[in-house]
């Protein structure tokens, strides 16, 4: 018997033209094919984007298109910048719905199991496996809304087992205006979440790198709502922060930032809180939630690329040769390996493993919002009957 299909469960593009229309009508040469059943991508906000959304409807007419922006693009050809980076999906491997959330602020617990039930549903009709063990989520959320802990919070207790990862949009680190995209449109303030049902193996993994210092600073006043610290142990955080990282405050920037974030220590983990930015009142605005009465730890960066191999090949080990990686990569981690000569490295390590994805302003792992981390999911190749 010859193989159930010569091709890919799953096919990979990317393209640098700047054009919207032909870059759409590029990856639709790359991707479509008789089986395809959805595409998600990533790309730079250098394009036009009004622009973009109906050539990528009109590209793909008939196929369902979700992405968002980023702050940098991972291509089969591992990392790159002012692009676009995608994913088709076969639907006879994967059965995939997606959601709209549009009111972040608004999204209640009865909301995100509507969503929910009504995607388990459109995977359960397509009868490709059951839900249970064979099902992830995927999140993509305005990187600027604020909004990242609540929608994950209340999404992840809807999800109940079933795994879940994702990445904040970026917006090539400008900081002004990040998009989801869905139903042919970019969206800001709003979310999308993805339910991936398929057969093959699979596994969701989330790394960071960041070791804990001896130095711990508590948070003494803040607001959550806007991710601001004004005080570090009683003082004006940004300078207890320069204090504990070594330098000045006037050589506050996002390079010391990418390389000496802060940690929260969650049932003996820790999870890094990336700081944004300074304000000119020595307060500190950051990537992540921070509440007051939370203790902080200074910390200090390990082995960037060996945490994300451990990592990955640990996945492969579990689902084999892998079909494809797909992969929410913090743009300060990639800051980092372009600060310390890292970069080709990395890149070329992202490569050899088909890694496939974008760099985020925070990413989410089983219902929680953390930054400089790799998550993402590992992917299995199919079975062909022969």
């Amino acid at each position: 018997m010859k193989p159930v299909s010569q091709l890919p469960a799953v096919r990979v593009a990317s393209s640098s033209v700047r054009e919207p229309e032909l870059a759409a009508a590029e990856l639709a040469r790359q991707l479509v094919h008789d089986n395809l059943g959805c595409v998600l991508f990533f790309c730079s906000v250098e394009y036009d984007l009004q622009k973009l959304g109906p050539a990528l409807q009109k590209a793909f007419s008939g196929v369902r298109v979700y992405g968002c922006t980023s702050a940098g693009e991972i291509t089969e050809q591992g990392y790159d910048r002012g692009c676009i980076s995608a994913i088709g999906f076969d639907a006879r491997y994967f059965a995939i719905d997606c959601a709209l959330i549009r009111q972040l602020d608004r999204f209640t617990l009865q909301d995100a199991q509507g969503v929910i039930d009504q995607m388990l549903t459109t995977c359960r009709d397509a009868s490709l496996a059951p839900v249970k063990g064979n099902t992830f989520a995927i999140t993509l959320l305005d990187g600027l809304s604020s909004r990242e802990e609540l929608v994950l919070a209340t999404l992840n207790a809807a999800l109940g087992t079933i795994p879940q990862f994702g990445g904040s949009a970026g917006d090539d680190e400008r900081l002004a205006d990040t998009h989801v995209y869905y139903d042919g449109e970019f969206h800001c303030g709003a979310a999308t979440v993805m339910l991936v049902n398929t057969p093959l193996d699979f596994r969701v993994f989330s790394t960071h790198h960041m070791e804990p210092l001896n130095e711990k600073l508590v948070v003494t006043r803040a607001c959550p709502q806007s991710r601001t610290v004004y005080e570090l142990n009683a003082e004006p955080a940004a300078e207890v922060y320069a204090r504990a990282v070594g330098v000045s405050l006037d050589e506050l920037d996002r390079k010391v930032f990418a390389l000496r974030p802060l940690g929260v220590r969650v049932g003996g983990n820790y999870f890094v809180r990336s700081i944004q930015r300074v304000n000119p009142d020595r307060s500190l605005t950051f990537y992540c939630a921070v509440e007051t009465g939370i203790v902080m730890t200074a910390m200090a960066p390990g082995s960037l690329l060996d945490s994300v191999r451990t990592q990955i090949e640990a996945s492969e080990r579990v689902v084999g040769t892998p079909l494809v990686t797909l992969g929410c990569d913090c743009f300060l981690r990639r800051l980092e390996a372009e600060l310390t000569g890292q970069s080709d490295a990395v890149s070329e390590f992202l490569k050899a493993h088909r890694v496939v994805g974008f760099n985020t302003y925070g990413e989410q792992f089983n219902g929680m919002h953390i930054t400089q981390t790799f998550t993402g999911v590992v992917i299995g190749q199919p079975e062909f009957s022969t």
